[in-house]
């Protein structure tokens, strides 16, 4: 695969892709969205759990990354601040699906980094457990292990300290690996 958060060193290219941008080059454009599209579907389908939905919410954030490329300070953050803006999609779409504003989630003094569930799960059994999760879990997941973003990223993207990406990431994995076991998933 060559999505953009896979391939080794891409962050000089999106870099460069994002000034050429800026200059008004239209072929960079594509260019970055052939890179970053899929990996911002896969992001939002995971938190939305429809693919039609996440086409739609796929589509506002590009609208909203056109508007603001031109604002983008730096732009090796390219990255990080499209799943930014994508986690803010798709939260404005849960507030407005469940009539109701998101209440913030008391999060562990301790973060662990157990890493149980590395390695031993396929990203498959991971999609497939997914569903089960409430959303701030399923997101850090999909961040961490499916978009492969770096602890630093994930929490710039989430607006929270490290030490949280890593009490969530405790969390959800344990709440996976507990949701995969009742599935029969052996972990």
């Amino acid at each position: 695969m060559t999505d953009g958060a896979e391939q080794g060193g891409v962050v000089g290219d999106d870099a460069l892709l994002v000034v050429r941008c800026q200059l008004g080059e239209r072929e960079a454009f594509r260019e970055l969205v052939a890179v970053w599209h899929s990996p911002l579907w896969r992001y939002v389908r995971g938190m939305v759990g429809s693919a039609h939905l996440a086409d739609d919410l796929a589509q506002e954030v590009w609208v909203t990354v056109v508007r603001g490329l031109p604002r983008l300070r730096q732009p090796e953050r390219f990255a990080p601040w499209l799943f930014t803006i994508a986690r803010r999609a798709v939260t404005d779409h849960l507030r407005q699906t469940y009539k109701a504003a998101e209440t913030a989630m008391e999060e562990a003094t301790a973060a662990a980094a157990d890493d149980e569930l590395g390695g031993v799960l396929t990203t498959v059994q991971i999609e497939a457990g997914l569903t089960a999760l409430p959303p701030l879990e399923r997101e850090v997941l999909i961040l961490f292990h499916l978009e492969d973003l770096p602890l630093a990223s994930c929490a710039e993207v989430l607006g929270v300290p490290a030490g949280t990406v890593k009490s969530r990431l405790h969390r959800a994995r344990r709440m996976l690996r507990d949701h995969l076991a009742e599935k029969g998933y052996q972990a």
